[in-house]
């Protein structure tokens, strides 16, 4: 497979400006949102403001217009500086606002896609439940017809954005349990009787990054509100998964590489037994292998942004990306810390947060587990 890693004028000019804003209006409060768990949304209205919350969404929905590629930069600088924050763009951008613009008909299009694209709304994506994380198939929450409504009943844990988000995209079950067209994706929004946010879970990592629960009560939603038709969502929501493990795939390796730029800079500032820590072999090798898996990261993350914007199959592609690049992102958050020895176990020093917020990675958006699983039945085809 051939694709074109050369940057362009345009995503030098896009990176340049995620890095601008990064360093401007997120840096100096990280470690302030991290410790009182909040969630700037004057900060995500100021991203709209840059396109950062539309990246994708053509111009005609008052998006950026912009492709995986520059979304992949965007990621990868603004989670180089805050894991939460990258961790909810990616959210807003690949998961509610994608799941409208790839499956939704144009009239849902029209009415929600400019608010979310200028961060007007937030966006939220319901699929997880406490019975059904790795299962997504086997989900609890129910939807039942009654003449042109849908009563929805149940709940949806760990849902980013599930207290300050104005649109809601969410799988309920409309056929039995474990049929993979008896899921159905619905679109609420706030303020519908019967619906309602739980408190925010306290959180290792990500604090920064709102997480709560969803729950509906005989919530009445109108067979309008339906993206594609009937029996549609869990196809939906696997295909859209696709394009989110490139997400969390970005936002592990802006992780990484802010966790290795802290790292490198300290191995050249520290000095024991007259030397810089840089000058031991130990530590040389140690940021050597680091910076080898990072790009290695990005190579595999290219590859499948190259893939999606080529509208060719990328679930393979998009699997390994997202695994190598998360466990990369723990590994090399881990070994930060280890450099920065007593100091990179306190607050004084950013490796904390990075060590901290990695481990998400590997988890959100299926775990590890889940990627070798996709890419062992993958490429079992090439034997068959």
């Amino acid at each position: 497979m051939v694709f074109n890693i050369q940057e362009d004028e345009q995503q030098v000019l896009v990176q340049r400006s995620a890095r601008d804003f990064a360093n401007t209006h997120i840096k100096p409060y990280v470690m302030e949102w991290d410790e009182k768990q909040y969630f700037p949304v004057e900060l995500f209205k100021k991203m709209g403001e840059y396109g950062f919350m539309g990246i994708l969404v053509p111009e005609k929905y008052n998006g950026a217009g912009l492709d995986y590629q520059e979304y992949i930069t965007i990621l990868d600088e603004i989670s180089k500086v805050c894991g939460s924050i990258g961790l909810s763009l990616a959210a807003h951008n690949s998961l509610c606002t994608n799941h409208i613009l790839s499956f939704a008909n144009e009239e849902q299009k029209e009415k929600y896609l400019p608010k979310l694209a200028t961060a007007e709304w937030i966006g939220a994506w319901g699929l997880t439940e406490t019975g059904s994380g790795s299962d997504a198939g086997g989900l609890a929450t129910t939807a039942v017809q009654d003449d042109d409504y849908f009563v929805i009943n149940g709940s949806k844990t760990f849902i980013t954005h599930a207290i300050s988000a104005d649109v809601f995209v969410v799988m309920a079950r409309t056929g039995e349990k474990g049929d993979k067209h008896g899921v159905t994706a619905f679109l609420l929004e706030k303020g519908m009787e019967g619906f309602t946010a739980g408190q925010k879970i306290n959180k290792l990592g990500m604090r920064a990054s709102e997480t709560a629960s969803l729950f509906f009560d005989n919530c009445r939603v109108h067979k309008n509100q339906i993206i594609g038709k009937v029996g549609d969502g869990f196809i939906q929501a696997l295909k859209l998964l696709d394009g989110g493990r490139i997400s969390i795939a970005a936002l592990s390796l802006g992780i990484a590489r802010g966790a290795y730029e802290c790292a490198l800079r300290y191995a050249n500032e520290r000095e024991q037994f007259n030397q810089k820590i840089f000058d031991f072999q130990d530590v040389a090798f140690t940021l050597a292998d680091m910076a080898s898996k990072i790009d290695a990261s990005e190579l595999l993350i290219r590859r499948a942004g190259y893939l999606k914007d080529t509208d060719q199959k990328v679930t393979k592609e998009s699997a390994m990306a997202k695994y190598y690049a998360s466990e990369v992102a723990v590994e090399v958050s881990n070994q930060s810390v280890q450099i920065h020895g007593g100091y990179g176990f306190t607050k004084d020093y950013p490796a904390e947060k990075y060590f901290r917020d990695a481990k998400l990675c590997t988890i959100g958006e299926g775990t590890s587990a889940i990627q070798k699983m996709v890419i062992a039945r993958e490429i079992r085809k090439d034997v068959q």
